[in-house]
């Protein structure tokens, strides 16, 4: 007849086949933890106050206003000095924040979102206002400076100097005669502009659904190729 173990053998078998399991689950836990796809932020960016709605310095506050009522996600709390709030394009993840720290410290809210959410730089998209673009068009880029924009270079900064993050752009136009640009970004859209940015930031929101299902690289194609038609043809 076959021995049986004796209760200090069985008993460390047990703790071996103990260890091994919890070193299993520990592992499958932490695959199932890398494998969670990570949400894109989006990031408008602008001035808050009911004195800044409306003017062109906040197309990026009115863009990300414009993806919030399309897709039913709230924007409404405050986190790291921002209206905050989280939901889902077709099914992907997604973050959407308006930094309430005035345009030119940008950085200081956009930073500590990143930090803290752990968002690679390359699903971080900047939105804002740009002079040196035609009126009411996009550009969709994977990188690139600041160009003179003050909340993107605090945003710069923030980020260790680092400028590799998708941006868009929206076009402004530039000031006419010789008004103060620092004015200019703070007017108000005429009734006419404002029918042509309403059409520019349904455009805009088309072109982030793309982003966010299909990739960067698909967006920017699409979207890049027909602003320059649009350009071409006004």
């Amino acid at each position: 007849m076959p021995l049986r173990p004796a209760v200090s053998e069985f008993s460390g078998s047990m703790l071996t086949m103990h260890k091994h399991s919890s070193h299993t689950l520990q592992m499958t836990a932490d695959v199932s933890v890398d494998s969670k796809p990570k949400p894109w932020l989006l990031v408008g960016l602008g001035n808050p106050g009911k004195l800044y709605d409306g003017t062109r310095h906040n197309v990026g506050f009115e863009m990300i206003d414009t993806i919030a009522q399309a897709e039913r996600i709230t924007v409404s709390r405050i986190q790291h000095r921002a209206l905050f709030g989280k939901g889902h394009i077709n099914g992907n993840p997604v973050m959407l924040a308006k930094p309430q720290t005035f345009m030119n410290v940008s950085g200081e809210s956009v930073g500590t979102l990143v930090t803290y959410y752990k968002i690679p730089l390359n699903q971080v998209l900047l939105i804002f206002d740009d002079m040196d673009l035609p009126f009411a068009t996009l550009r969709l880029l994977p990188k690139g400076g600041h160009g003179g924009h003050n909340g993107m270079k605090s945003v710069i900064d923030h980020f260790k100097g680092s400028r590799e993050f998708p941006r868009l752009r929206i076009g402004i136009g530039r000031p006419p005669g010789k008004m103060d640009p620092a004015s200019y970004v703070l007017r108000p859209f005429t009734r006419g502009e404002r029918e042509e940015m309403d059409f520019t930031l349904q455009e805009g929101l088309d072109a982030i659904r793309i982003l966010i299902n299909q990739g960067f690289d698909k967006s920017a194609t699409i979207v890049n190729r027909t602003q320059k038609t649009k350009i071409q043809n006004s």
